[in-house]
């Protein structure tokens, strides 16, 4: 029988892996035990940073509502409850969106949301700075 070497498979393999690595600086790009640990690191941070930036989207949101809200004498904490007590459910990338593009809608819903709050909860000072 005659004895089959992967050098094909060898091939393709490294052909795809210097493909995921075209544009890295230096020797990450075209040797291949460098290349390889290139590739798994920035898998590895490419993971993490696409959950990172959900979390700087949702913060950005807050902090786009909070100035709305602000603005127009209440918290953006007291909005939320507000809105709980309300029983809307409208999720800060819409709420933001609304903010940015319709302000008239968004103070509507700000007036809803201070009506749902208990007693003596809106008359709180707001600080402004």
């Amino acid at each position: 029988m005659v004895r089959i070497k992967a050098s094909v498979a060898r091939k393709l393999g490294r052909k795809r892996l210097f493909k995921a690595t075209k544009g890295y600086y230096g020797q990450k790009k075209n040797r291949y035990v460098q290349a390889i640990k290139a590739s798994i690191r920035a898998m590895r941070y490419s993971s993490e940073h696409r959950k990172q930036r959900g979390r700087e989207f949702r913060s950005l949101w807050i902090v786009r509502i909070n100035a709305l809200c602000r603005e127009n004498g209440i918290a953006y904490s007291r909005l939320i409850r507000g809105l709980k007590a309300a029983e809307i459910t409208i999720n800060r990338k819409m709420l933001a969106e609304i903010a940015i593009n319709d302000p008239k809608t968004f103070i509507k819903i700000l007036e809803i949301a201070k009506k749902a709050l208990p007693a003596g909860t809106t008359n709180r000072k707001v600080i402004t700075n």
